[in-house]
């Protein structure tokens, strides 16, 4: 016999609830559907709005203020990314009422596909870049096979978890700063650092840099870098902290994104780019280090980050600092005081305007730098007036551009032994062609100071460099 119950039965009830529950949309899967939306097209309020609508087949009432504030939360930084979109939406109180109020009713009408085609930034859609929308273009450019592509890329982090060199993409030294601390030199194996080189010479080369960064730059060089503060009465000189790995592989992504590409094709641009060492490596080393500052080092380079030894992380470090490079400039001229940077080296120039805030100058410049993401070396900071050697990257500007007069004196006496004794004797480091890397810096010389490196190349030219 069969059981028909009547609608006032408890049984009734419960199916009814049961199925408003299974009509009723995850708050999650909604937030995932809303910020595919955002993310799929044009970042303006209309198209933002447009595609919620879109999704929810419905125009809801709330959904033009939630797109409102995503795109006044996004509009000045980075192109926003899935996640990024999904964490704004699940933090939104409004939309969290909304949902609250609404989510019986609320449906999801279709999945907006991720787009596929380049969404660059405003100031990046005039850049020459390559368009890469597809894996096989990536491939193309890189010359590697999709496999390859994934293996170096190491989106799952496999590298990190293994102590097996094999199975590893970097060669790694630890050496201790001058200053103190650990730096870990990330040397990329041969595949990968071909790959980079393609990556820095097909993508990042044909990103203007500001103008007065110097270093890594084509047709920039230290002289470039050190002329604007020639001859000025007061320069002060400023260290940013571990430069290389405190831009995290999030800033790079962004990057990436923001300049036009696919998250998929950002995501692995990023991974080919970025590095985390390997945890086991700290625990082999061998080193005078404090247990402090192994885990400092241990804590900095474990999480992806920019190799200091990947061609492409100076370029990339460059265009990261592009807002910070902003921000120093107007608050130089603000000052009256000229400024440039040369990887982690700040340097501020000027007269009495700058002299008479020099106290809090420091200050400034660290809060800037903070602010985008990088800390300052204060141990490093130095105040340089006309009364005193100014000095900056190895060169000093009192007057003119020069080299100080004992590295002229003892780059001369290493000249001299080479031509008495033969240049291995000098030859400590075991440099593989020595010949070419002391000629490199007799020109280095001769670039600052014309008479002084012609006296040294005369030196030079009497050395037997036949076997080296």
């Amino acid at each position: 016999m069969s059981f028909t119950p009547r609608c006032g039965d408890a049984l009734t009830q419960g199916q009814t609830r049961w199925s408003a529950l299974l009509r009723t949309v995850p708050k999650s899967v909604l937030v995932s559907v809303l910020a595919r939306a955002c993310t799929a097209g044009e970042l303006t309020k209309e198209g933002v709005a447009s595609r919620m609508h879109m999704a929810l087949g419905k125009r809801w009432r709330w959904i033009p203020g939630l797109a409102r504030r995503f795109v006044a939360d996004f509009e000045t930084g980075t192109r926003p990314s899935f996640r990024g979109a999904r964490k704004f939406i699940r933090r939104d109180a409004q939309f969290d009422r909304a949902w609250r109020r609404n989510r019986r009713e609320i449906q999801i009408a279709q999945w907006i596909p991720e787009p596929q085609a380049m969404q660059p930034v405003a100031a990046a859609a005039s850049w020459p870049l390559p368009q890469l929308e597809t894996i096989d273009e990536l491939c193309a450019l890189l010359d590697v096979t999709a496999g390859e592509l994934e293996w170096f890329a190491d989106l799952n982090g496999s590298a990190a978890r293994s102590d097996e060199h094999r199975l590893q993409h970097y060669w790694y030294r630890i050496v201790r700063k001058s200053s103190g601390g650990l730096r870990l030199i990330e040397a990329p194996k041969v595949k990968l650092k071909q790959v980079q080189r393609l990556v820095l010479r097909g993508i990042l080369e044909k990103i203007p840099m500001h103008p007065f960064v110097h270093g890594f730059v084509s047709g920039r060089s230290v002289q470039s870098f050190a002329a604007p503060h020639v001859g000025k009465e007061y320069v002060l000189r400023m260290d940013l902290e571990d430069f290389f790995p405190s831009i995290h592989a999030a800033r790079i992504q962004a990057m990436f994104r923001t300049i036009g590409y696919p998250d998929r094709i950002a995501s692995l641009l990023t991974g080919l780019c970025t590095n985390m060492a390997p945890r086991p490596l700290w625990r082999n080393s061998r080193t005078d280090a404090s247990m402090q500052e192994r885990m400092h080092a241990r804590g900095l380079y474990s999480s992806p980050h920019l190799p200091q030894g990947a061609p492409t992380s100076p370029a990339l470090a460059n265009v990261c600092a592009y807002r910070m490079d902003c921000r120093l400039t107007g608050l130089a001229r603000a000052v009256g005081a000229d400024y440039s940077r040369y990887a982690d080296d700040l340097v501020f120039s000027g007269g009495d305007r700058l002299a008479a805030l020099l106290r809090d100058m420091p200050a400034y410049v660290a809060a800037i730098a903070a602010e985008q993401g990088f800390s300052v070396n204060h141990h490093k900071t130095r105040v340089m007036s006309q009364a005193i050697r100014q000095r900056i990257a190895g060169v000093v500007v009192n007057r003119r551009l020069n080299i100080r007069r004992e590295d002229f004196d003892r780059l001369k006496a290493i000249l001299t032994n080479c031509r008495r004794h033969g240049p291995a004797s000098q030859n400590r480091q075991d440099h593989p062609s020595f010949a070419a890397h002391l000629r490199g810096r007799v020109e280095w010389v001769r670039s600052l100071n014309p008479t002084r490196g012609e006296r040294l190349s005369k030196v030079y030219d009497q050395i037997d460099c036949s076997g080296t």
